[in-house]
């Protein structure tokens, strides 16, 4: 029996083949997943927008604070207060340049023996220090706060994210409550409003066209959003409008030996409505600390007048749901305000997954779950913020239409949720209510 044999053009072409599905296989195999890469569940709006994305980190000083770690016997002394920022940023850097961003950070907790400091790095898909891409009239600007302890990369899948759709993205670290430098907690309670509000005024300055600088000419200041997790929550809210109670001013006198520093912020100061900036247009909240410990009460929740996204767990045991997340939802009765909940989640809805770092034998729990959900897989939940972060930002500080991601059932499990893929959008709630004061101007 003869065995004829293939011609060569066709052995050629079976290599080329054999070459090419080689090639793709390698190809697929060396792709690494960066946090903020998109899960094939992932909903529609949690994709990178059309901008490459530029990355800087910048050194601020907000000169003239009460030193709260130094107040004796109700006397406040000041000081010049240091803050690092990171910026992100719609780039000139060309889209098919391949290449990422090395971030370095650390676990563990500073004075904590049980939790060193251990240093890592991590990836993300931006271009250091690239120069900016400059448009007319600037890109709005978003002013992320991050938890205590945490640091300005603590959620960089969002922060890359945003700046990829036309923003400028800031991130602070905030002094003292940073995993580097953790100081005692009236500090934070103090300055992280106000940590806030002065790099929205500093990189409002330094974007103006005007200006000269790297931002120059970057920011539309009159279109500005503020996103806080946990203890930047707790900042945001206050920064746009929810003025704190004046049982946290009494205990913040108590553990400070008499410090009335905090007082300024008391929804019951006749000063502290004239300070809210009618330039910041949307506020979200991750996870926010601090009903639970009586820091608001109605009249403070009434004075929220800007729109607002409220991000939970309905299983928080750090800021608390029924009686902390969402009653501050509730009470912000004068804001257009929405409350997207992930079921059994607790705390954890706002930062990057866990570092592979976290996951060694030996470590705290805790270094773990500074980042894990017990119950969902934190890739997803970040691509979930994503799109509803896109959508709601995207309404309030670009006058874009996103009405049908946001107007969308109550009940996830009822049906897919608008942009979600089929059977995907299962575990969540998402609540609206409507300001009480309509046509009011913030």
């Amino acid at each position: 029996m003869k065995t004829r044999l293939k011609s060569p053009s066709k052995k050629r072409s079976l290599v080329a083949a054999l070459l090419l599905f080689l090639s793709t296989s390698l190809t697929l195999q060396a792709q690494e997943f960066l946090y903020g890469d998109k899960l094939p569940d992932a909903p529609q709006l949690a994709a990178r927008g059309d901008y490459t994305v530029g990355v800087r980190t910048l050194q601020l000083t907000h000169k003239n604070q009460v030193d709260i770690l130094n107040s004796k016997g109700g006397t406040d002394p000041t000081y010049d207060r240091p803050l690092t920022i990171e910026v992100w940023y719609p780039s000139e850097a060309p889209m098919e340049k391949n290449t990422t961003v090395v971030y370095e950070e650390v676990m563990g907790t500073r004075g904590d023996s049980l939790r060193p400091l251990v240093p890592f790095t991590f990836k993300g898909r931006a271009y250091r220090d690239a120069a900016p891409k400059t448009t007319t009239g600037g890109y709005p600007l978003i002013i992320v706060s991050h938890g205590y302890v945490g640091s300005r990369y603590l959620m960089t899948y969002l922060t890359e994210n945003l700046a990829s759709k036309g923003y400028v993205v800031v991130s602070i670290d905030h002094t003292d409550s940073t995993f580097k430098d953790a100081n005692a907690f009236q500090s934070t309670l103090l300055n992280r409003a106000k940590d806030i509000q002065f790099v929205v005024n500093t990189i409002a300055e330094k974007g103006n066209s005007s200006s000269k600088g790297p931002l120059a000419g970057m920011v539309d200041s009159e279109n500005i959003g503020i996103v806080g997790y946990s203890m930047g929550g707790y900042g945001v809210l206050n920064v746009g409008g929810a003025g704190y109670s004046d049982g946290l001013t009494a205990f913040f006198g108590q553990m400070t030996g008499g410090s009335t520093a905090i007082s300024a912020l008391a929804a019951s100061n006749a000063e502290y409505q004239k300070q809210i900036d009618p330039r910041i247009k949307a506020v979200v909240a991750f996870a926010p600390w601090g009903m639970e410990r009586g820091v608001w009460d109605a009249n403070g929740l009434a004075g929220l007048k800007k729109p607002t996204l409220f991000i939970a767990g309905d299983q928080d045991d750090i800021s608390g749901y029924e009686k902390g997340i969402k009653a501050i939802y509730e009470g912000a009765v004068n804001a257009d305000r929405y409350l997207l909940t992930y079921k059994n989640a607790r705390h954890n809805v706002a930062p990057n997954p866990p570092p592979a770092e976290a996951l060694q034998p030996g470590l705290h729990i805790d270094e773990y779950y500074r980042y894990a959900e017990p119950s969902w897989d934190q890739r997803k939940i970040n691509n979930i913020n994503q799109h509803f972060l896109t959508a709601f930002l995207g309404t309030h500080l670009k006058g874009a239409d996103y009405d049908a991601y946001l107007n969308i059932p109550k009940e996830s499990n009822e049906q897919d949720w608008h942009g979600f893929k089929p059977r995907s959008s299962t575990g969540m709630e998402l609540l609206h209510s409507k300001a009480a004061l309509t046509n009011m101007k913030q």
